[in-house]
């Protein structure tokens, strides 16, 4: 009999040790039924239509939904347009930043102490924009609530990180998120819900964004509309989207929607919003709103409005110096890639109420401000923000009226 070598032997280990775990990654991969690309638009969301829209193209039913507001205008009742009069209306926008929403916490509060804070008429939000934009559609007086939120938990009451010999290669991501789901049950109840309907039935407007990884599309929610649908799978819903539209992917999983197409199941993976937007507006889905305005017999030029931003982050180019090793390299990387997205996104809404009949107004933290957190989620350095927040704005916010870069006399 031939004698097996002792290299022989211990390559044949190898062999089946890497068969194995090839075995096993393949074995803990879920099955995916993505929507296929033809039928993004189509697909229905707990049996829910008309209820989001894909950035980028038109969107009838938002359209309409606007053209509906105006006749309710037009018979007297409250609503997002009025034509009788020039009227300016409060738009606001929120970006994400993870545990920087602290500063557009205090920010606004910091407001509501100044007593100048309008009452807005379309709030979106997205990452942690979206944790704060329902706190800042329903008003001033839910901000005790959001500066809980936005302060009072550390890193383990939002994530839990996963043991590193579970994460590569049997885990999607290197953080669970079960504690941030739960924050959201506890403070996205049936209440809040009913609220929200209430302020959309008025002609008022929440929209939030994740990003369809698969289609590498950002979405646009409508949880005004949600909410008002008032039943257990639209509380469900309504608290998935704003998990999707913070869970940074690699760092947080993504979530999953069941999407039916001609009674067909799927499965739609969504991620953080901020993978493709950090700010936006919904200028590209009301693609030819004013034609459709002036077809219904009103003068859109009597529509004026504000948009405020709040960016939880920098806008300007702040100096650290980085440590020679990789996760040092790629966080920072990873932060000067999102600071660059978000000037982009700042710049088209400047552009946007150029073009239009808007007013531009931008807050975000100042470079001034050094982080000392020691952290992800910091409850001191998340203290600090707020406090920053709330000083620059409880006598008056000095809200830039150009993007940094932009000089207009």
């Amino acid at each position: 009999m031939k004698k097996i070598s002792f290299g022989t032997l211990k390559n044949k280990k190898r062999l089946l040790l890497l068969s194995t775990v090839v075995f096993l990654v393949s074995g803990c991969a879920t099955v995916r039924h993505a929507v296929p690309v033809d039928s993004l638009n189509n697909a229905a969301i707990f049996g829910m239509q008309g209820i989001r829209t894909l950035s980028g193209v038109p969107s009838d039913s938002f359209k309409k939904d606007f053209l509906r507001l105006l006749e309710q205008a037009e018979k007297g009742g409250p609503s997002f347009f009025d034509f009788k009069n020039n009227r300016t209306y409060s738009m606001l926008t929120i970006s994400g930043g993870a545990a920087n929403g602290a500063y557009g916490a205090g920010l606004l509060s910091g407001w509501s102490k100044s007593g100048m804070r309008p009452q807005f008429k379309v709030v979106t939000g997205i990452s942690t924009g979206a944790i704060i934009a329902p706190f800042a559609f329903l008003g001033s007086k839910y901000d005790g609530k959001l500066k809980e939120f936005s302060t009072k938990y550390s890193t383990k009451d939002i994530v839990r990180i996963r043991s590193p010999l579970l994460v590569i290669p049997f885990k999607n991501s290197i953080a669970s998120t079960k504690p941030l789901e739960a924050l959201i049950g506890r403070y996205f109840d049936k209440e809040l819900l009913k609220e929200i309907a209430v302020e959309h039935s008025n002609g008022r407007r929440l929209y939030i964004g994740t990003t369809n990884l698969d289609a590498q599309r950002f979405v646009i929610w409508d949880m005004g509309k949600i909410a008002s649908i008032g039943d257990d799978k639209a509380l469900k819903l309504f608290r998935k989207i704003i998990l999707a539209s913070a869970s940074i992917p690699i760092a947080f999983p993504p979530v999953y929607f069941e999407a039916k197409v001609n009674d067909k199941m799927y499965d739609e993976m969504h991620v953080d919003g901020g993978v493709v937007r950090q700010v936006f507006f919904l200028y590209d889905v009301l693609h030819g709103i004013d034609k459709a305005i002036k077809e219904k017999g009103f003068d859109a030029s009597r529509l004026h409005y504000k948009i405020y931003i709040i960016r939880n982050g920098y806008v300007d180019a702040v100096w650290q110096e980085v440590p020679d090793k990789l996760s040092a390299i790629a966080g920072r990387a990873v932060d000067t890639m999102i600071n660059a997205q978000s000037m982009g996104d700042i710049y088209q809404l400047y552009i946007f109420t150029q073009l239009g009949r808007g007013d531009f107004n931008l807050a975000y933290i100042p470079v001034t401000h050094v982080s000392k957190a020691k952290e992800l989620f910091d409850p001191l350095e998340m203290r600090a923000l707020f406090d920053l927040g709330f000083e620059e704005a409880e006598h008056g916010y000095n809200w830039k009226k150009v993007p940094p870069g932009i000089n207009k006399n």
